[in-house]
This record gives C-alpha cells, structure tokens and sequence, in this order.
C-alpha cells in the first residue's frame, strides 16, 4: 500500500532541488533549462512523528522505525501539454499514478534562472497548469460521455449509471473548475475514483521562496495563500535553497543551529512531508516493544484487520482481535503495562476503525 506525491510545475521553479532535498540526495538532476527531469524520479521520506521516539523510550526499543510517504519529481510542464507540447503527454500519464499533487510555484524574484514564462507570477503559473491538466481531463471525460450516452439510449443500465457520473464532472470541467470540486454521491464515489482524472487530486501549493522571506513568506506567497483558500488547497512556504544546504548537514544539532540562525524552528520540508500526509487523509498508528517501536500508515477510516493486514496478510487474514492503547494512555502510565494495570488497555474487533496514535497489538491465527 503505497502513498505517493507527485511534485509537480513549470520548468526552472526548483523543483528537482526541492526533490534533491527532500530525500538528501542527488538522484534527479537540477540544471538551469526546461526538462533536465526526463523521467520521474522517486524518493522515500520519512514522516516526522516525534511519538514515536516517546514510544521507544518507554518501551525500551532496541529500533525504532518511522512511517514513510513517497515524493516523485515529475518532469516540468509547458503551455499546449495537454495538446502534447513540451513532454505533454508523458507528463499528464505520470501525473495520473500519483495520489496527489504537490504543485512547486517560483516567489522569488531575480537571479540567474531564468523563468519560461520570462516573469515571476506564481498564480499564473498555478493556473497554467491547472488549465492543461483540466483540458486533458475534459477531453477525456467528453469522449467517455459521448459512448456512455449512445449505450444508454439502448437501454444499457450500466451506461445510464456512467452518464449521471460523468454529466456533473463534464459540467464542472467546462466551467472551469477542477473535477474535485464536482459533487459525487457516497456510492458514486468509487466509479470517480476509476476515472483516473488529473484535477481529481488533490493540491498541496508549495512556494519555493529566497531565504530572506522563509520564515514569514512575500507578497508572491500571500498571493498564493488567498488563491488556495478559494479552492480549498494547503500551501507550504519552503525555500529550496535552504533546504538542499540543510540536508548537507549530518548533525541534528547543527541543522537546528542553521536553521534557528534564519529564524526558523522547523525545516520547510518537515512541513511539506506532514502536509502531504494530512492531503491524503492518512493516520498513523503503532506497534512497540523491546525489539522495535515502528509508525504505520493507514487511511482514515481503516479497520483494525486493514491496519494489521499493513504489518502482514496473515494478520489481516486470521485476524483475532487488536489490544489497543490509546498514545496518550501509554505515555501517561509509562507504557504498555501501566496503561494495561489502569484498564487503559481496549479489546477491540473486527469492526474497530483505527484512531490516529493506536499503540496496537494484533491477535491472530492463521
């Protein structure tokens, strides 16, 4: 069960040093020119959860292992993509595979790299691509609309059920607006999700700013913050500079010098990595004992036997019952066999949806 962000945006914005920084290392190519990102790179990071280091003190954990989420960098993107221009459509069937979109918008002004656009206006730059990913999608949408309506004049059921699928995404598309901002009964949801359409995603805006406006942003970003709120999207203000000289550094101690020293308390990327865990509405929970203390990555919603079904399928498959604390129980009585002496310990079964910070056991037979 993978999660991954897909990083995407025009040419020259920062986009692979974002990347580069992120999983501190040197796998995609940053280079002054359109396209030095031929294919999409991938990179694994670490979630940031410091319950987890709580978690392995009390229970004297010999490992500890975090939760990851999947960032890939994706080629850059030029006007006419939906109509194949630049990489067009390899760069849409990219987009496709990832579970959101992390979008990587220029605030910054002056400097060498030059901008494809020749200015700096991170809102047109949103919508640019915002536009080819719509176009692409309501080409797509039209074509299955056309086949679903001639089969549904022929009495095919199935057909009528795409047709009132597909009738309000269209509607949307041609006014505008991306399809997640369609409305979607609760039993349709699952038929939208196959669409596969690009402006179904959702968007995390990250400002890729100069290190004088890290901490408190500019006039670029606070243009981009009003334009997300009026499509419900997260924005993240990171500088990318800063972020690629930060992961040089080995020593926690000196990172957190570095970065207090620009008036910052968190690394841009910290942020980035738990705003595109929340966009796609995962949870964590965990596991702890002698051996390891480890963070799993469950949807929200997910039942107690998907959560074990994470660790393993035999789990999943002879799943029994989950013993389960809640994290603050466990840190309030000083681990597993306080919070079990308080009666803080929960037998919970198949039907348990799994909380964000479970400190789960599985019970199982197979």
């Amino acid at each position: 069960m993978g999660f991954n962000c897909g990083i995407v945006g025009l040419p020259n914005v920062g986009k692979s040093t974002l990347f580069n920084a992120l999983t501190a290392t040197a796998q995609a190519e940053s280079a002054n020119y359109p396209f030095c990102t031929i294919e999409p790179n991938a990179g694994r990071v670490a979630v940031p959860d410091p319950r987890l280091g709580e978690l392995a003190t009390l229970a004297k954990s010999a490992n500890v292992v975090p939760t990851y989420l999947e960032f890939v960098d994706i080629a850059g993107l030029v006007r006419g993509a939906s109509k194949g221009e630049g990489l067009g459509n390899k760069f849409l069937s990219h987009i496709r595979e990832v579970d959101a979109v992390c979008h990587v918008l220029r605030c910054f002004d002056g400097g060498e790299i030059t901008h494809v656009e020749g200015s700096v206006d991170p809102v047109r730059d949103a919508e640019i691509v915002e536009t080819e990913l719509l176009l692409a999608d309501l080409e797509s949408i039209e074509r299955r609309a056309e086949t679903a309506e001639k089969r549904a004049r022929g009495g095919d059921k199935d057909a009528k059920a795409d047709v009132a699928l597909l009738q309000p995404v269209m509607a949307v598309l041609q006014d505008g607006k991306p399809a997640r901002t369609a409305e979607i009964a609760p039993e349709q949801r699952e038929a939208f999700r196959q669409l596969q359409l690009l402006t179904a995603k959702p968007v995390l805006y990250i400002c890729n700013v100069d290190e004088e406006s890290a901490a408190d942003g500019n006039h670029h970003t606070r243009a981009v913050e009003e334009m997300a709120a009026e499509v419900g999207a997260a924005v993240v203000i990171v500088s990318a500079e800063i972020e690629a000289e930060v992961a040089q550094l080995d020593d926690p101690a000196d990172r957190q010098e570095f970065l207090e020293g620009l008036g910052l308390s968190e690394t841009g990327l910290s942020r980035v990595i738990r705003a595109g865990y929340d966009l796609l509405h995962l949870i964590t929970f965990f596991t702890a004992g002698p051996k390891e203390s480890r963070a799993w990555t469950v949807a929200q919603g997910a039942t107690a036997p998907e959560a074990a079904g994470r660790i393993h399928t035999d789990f999943q498959k002879g799943f029994i019952r989950a013993e389960t604390i809640a994290f603050d129980d466990y840190v309030a009585h000083g681990g597993e066999q306080g919070a079990k002496d308080a009666g803080r310990m929960r037998q919970e079964g198949r039907d348990y949806v799994v909380k964000d910070g479970d400190v789960m056991l599985f019970r199982f037979n197979v």
